[in-house]
């Protein structure tokens, strides 16, 4: 049996789960987002007051732990909103097929029409969205907060959220994935200011995703084939690793 060593824990597979000192454990499954979280004892359904709209999910020591930092925002006059959860593959893969065929513009473009090389495709499309089983969201430990465009957060009542999580969201166990790129984070998705991680199992989860998925879990949607993404799911801040 193979073992591997990270962050002083113990990681090994067994019948596709992967064990971190014997306490968590994640399955393959729920690495790639293959899960359905009503079904899974590990989530938890997030209440109203706190999302932009019902159905969301997260895990429940991450929820625990956004509620307490939510709480003692309002405190301070600052309403912190989820706006994204918990995304399976087949959300993910909605999403990344949508703006591969064209369905879905982004940035303005049909990439279908304006990036006719499937490579360069892939990569426009990286630059904000994950390939289905590669995104954080399959996790259910990060969220987007309050809106998805960096220019929200620059001014305004954005400013003061923003300003607000930089300065607490440690405390409570946040940090946020996609800081600016730099030498600190050379390779990954571009700056986000709004999308936040639960450390304490967002961590053990990234290692556990390095360590033991492989291309083989990587399939299933269009331009499957086409970039490899390690440098993407490692390439987050720091602080995250």
């Amino acid at each position: 049996m193979k073992k591997t060593i990270f962050a002083a824990a113990l990681i090994f597979s067994v019948c596709g789960f992967i064990y971190s000192d014997g306490a968590a454990a994640f399955s393959r499954d729920e690495l790639t987002g293959r899960v359905d979280p009503s079904k899974n004892a590990a989530f938890a359904v997030i209440p109203s007051k706190y999302a932009s709209q019902k159905g969301f999910w997260m895990r429940r020591e991450a929820l625990d732990a956004f509620v307490r930092m939510h709480d003692a925002a309002a405190k301070d006059g600052v309403s912190l909103v989820i706006v994204s959860a918990f995304r399976s593959f087949d959300d993910q893969k909605g999403i990344w097929d949508a703006k591969w065929s064209g369905e879905r513009l982004v940035e303005g473009k049909n990439l279908a029409k304006t990036v006719k090389d499937p490579v360069e495709r892939a990569r426009t499309i990286l630059r904000f969205s994950s390939m289905p089983s590669t995104s954080r969201h399959h996790w259910g430990t990060d969220v987007d907060l309050n809106a998805l465009e960096d220019s929200y957060f620059l001014k305004g009542k954005g400013k003061a959220e923003f300003d607000w999580l930089t300065k607490n969201a440690a405390a409570y166990g946040f940090a946020r994935s996609y800081t600016k790129k730099g030498a600190d984070r050379p390779t990954g998705y571009e700056e986000e200011k709004w999308h936040w991680s639960y450390l304490p199992l967002s961590r053990p989860m990234l290692a556990a995703w390095l360590s033991n998925v492989t291309a083989a879990d990587m399939r299933g949607f269009s331009g499957s084939d086409t970039v490899g993404v390690r440098d993407y799911v490692g390439g987050v801040d720091g602080s995250c690793r």
